[in-house]
């Protein structure tokens, strides 16, 4: 099982690896990641394997999302099924 993560907000440092520290917390490897900065703006995705996660998706995808708020990102964990019907007609 896999989940897409993405990332905007002020570049600042440490975005990166925070991010993936949050993921090894939980045993969740990181397969690609691709990132831009555009002027001063920090955009990312990231794709993950969740099989190994030692947390709900749910969980994981709330701690993601309140170290973004804490930090003025936009943080979001979508999971590979739903992004998959969300693109399939």
């Amino acid at each position: 099982m896999r989940a897409v993560i993405t990332v905007v907000g002020k570049d600042t440092v440490g975005i990166l690896a925070k991010v993936s520290a949050i993921c090894a917390t939980h045993q969740i490897n990181i397969i690609e990641v691709s990132q831009t900065i555009m002027e001063d703006m920090f955009c990312m995705i990231m794709m993950a394997d969740i099989s190994s996660s030692t947390v709900e998706f749910t969980q994981f995808a709330d701690e993601l999302s309140k170290y973004g708020d804490e930090n003025n990102l936009s943080i979001h964990a979508m999971h590979e099924d739903i992004f998959n019907s969300m693109h399939r007609i």
